[in-house]
């Protein structure tokens, strides 16, 4: 990632307090290349998704066909799942997507837009919406 990146994303990162952490986690992309499939480098990052998420976390997929939400709507969404005592894992795919099975074992499939965003901006994007959904629930005049 490009240092503009973290740069952004650490700026929320820094806002948010300590029971309200936002951690990101590089999972490697698989092997593409000429000799090995999409599929195979989907699954790849698949088995590395799944060895970096606990059974005990509350799993969210982001997909293009999920189901889009307001902030406000993500903001009593986060205070539920603050409120179950769970981490969250954001499962972001590569540039093929998720592994169908992943993406099916998530606890919801979560759409940021129906647009295809590039995975920079799509982690200052959920950085950002992460934080204005505690500035909400905080009543914090930051999303006003």
């Amino acid at each position: 990632m490009p240092d503009w990146v973290y740069q952004a994303v650490s700026e929320y990162q820094k806002r948010l307090p300590k029971d309200f952490s936002l951690e990101f986690v590089e999972i490697p992309l698989g092997h593409r290349g000429k000799s090995s499939s999409a599929e195979v480098a989907i699954e790849q990052e698949a088995k590395s998704l799944s060895a970096a998420i606990s059974s005990q976390d509350l799993v969210v997929a982001l997909e293009v066909k999920g189901k889009p939400l307001t902030t406000e709507q993500l903001a009593q969404k986060t205070e539920t799942w603050r409120q179950s005592g769970k981490n969250i894992s954001l499962l972001v795919g590569g540039p093929h997507g998720l592994a169908p099975h992943l993406s099916n074992q998530a606890d919801l499939k979560w759409s940021l837009s129906p647009l295809t965003l590039p995975h920079p901006m799509v982690r200052i994007i959920l950085a950002e919406q992460i934080y204005r959904a505690w500035t909400i629930l905080m009543n914090h005049p930051y999303h006003k």
